[in-house]
């Protein structure tokens, strides 16, 4: 045999056998990729809307600003590809919290509604009433101690009301507190330091990561008390730019950085999105303080 073949055949050989011994990589598999929860606080001027994207593919609204804001919010929600709300809230009956929540209601498929057993005599109102009834919906009326069933990957519980009359409305608020794996938000709409008081005396677990801060920052909510028995890292106000309450106050504010507290504003930083892979939480904003 002479040489030139006998190379050709060591080739073939060693092609053939390279064909045949392809094996799946046996290292470690890859790790799945993560799953998120994304949490958008809606910059709706002087109000509030939170948009709650859970790693399982359900979708929650929680407000929808005043009554202009509400095709603004339909708009955004639409654009982030939903066509679904399995759970509204409407935290309470004022109107830069369920103004835009008709629209809202009338432009998706919506499962469960809660509300606090609170009621208004304003337009605002009925016509959120309407819009519910007009859509086949029936209203849960929202009460402490109850978890909402949204995904099973996260935990939400309502905290309050705990009574069943308040003297001041923003106190029927709902408040919510969410959980993914080691992280935490929690969401007291208007809440104020009557109703944080009765949340402390009640000795819920307050602690968590991410605080929207109760009724724009006003210095009628975030006592020191109920500041510290959550004990934030980070910190969202929902206010309306130049809005005529003053809101947030300068209290608030001082407390929030005494605290070392990390601060984000609807006001200054338009849409702030909170996303959380169940370790850690990062914020996505529509732009810097100017």
């Amino acid at each position: 045999m002479n040489l030139k073949i006998f190379i050709t055949l060591l080739l073939v050989i060693f092609l053939l056998s390279s064909c045949c011994n392809i094996e799946p990589d046996s290292k470690t598999p890859s790790p799945p990729s993560p799953v998120f929860l994304k949490m958008h606080f809606i910059d709706v001027g002087q109000g509030d809307s939170i948009l709650v994207e859970t790693p399982g593919g359900k979708n929650m609204l929680i407000d929808a600003g005043d009554n202009s804001e509400g095709e603004r919010v339909v708009s955004y929600i639409e654009k982030e590809g939903i066509k679904r709300l399995d759970v509204i809230v409407a935290t309470h009956p004022d109107s830069d919290h369920i103004g835009g929540m008709d629209n809202v209601v009338e432009s998706f498929d919506v499962g469960k509604i809660y509300m606090p057993d609170k009621t208004k005599t304003t337009k605002t109102f009925k016509d959120v009433l309407v819009s519910i009834r007009d859509k086949g919906l029936k209203i849960t009326k929202a009460r402490a101690g109850v978890n909402i069933d949204l995904d099973p990957s996260i935990n939400v519980e309502i905290l309050s009301p705990n009574s069943a009359e308040y003297e001041e409305t923003n106190n029927y608020s709902i408040v919510i507190k969410l959980v993914y794996d080691n992280t935490s938000f929690l969401l007291p709409g208007d809440a104020e330091g009557f109703s944080e008081k009765e949340m402390i005396k009640k000795g819920y677990d307050l602690k968590s990561d991410v605080l929207k801060l109760g009724h724009h920052g006003s210095h009628s909510s975030t006592t020191p008390d109920f500041l510290e028995k959550v004990s934030p890292k980070y910190a969202i106000i929902c206010a309306g730019k130049g809005n005529k309450f003053g809101h947030p106050h300068k209290e608030t504010l001082k407390k929030l950085k005494k605290a070392g507290i990390q601060l984000y504003r609807t006001d200054k930083n338009g849409t702030i999105i909170a996303i959380s892979d169940g370790k850690r939480i990062e914020f996505n904003l529509e732009r810097e303080d100017n």
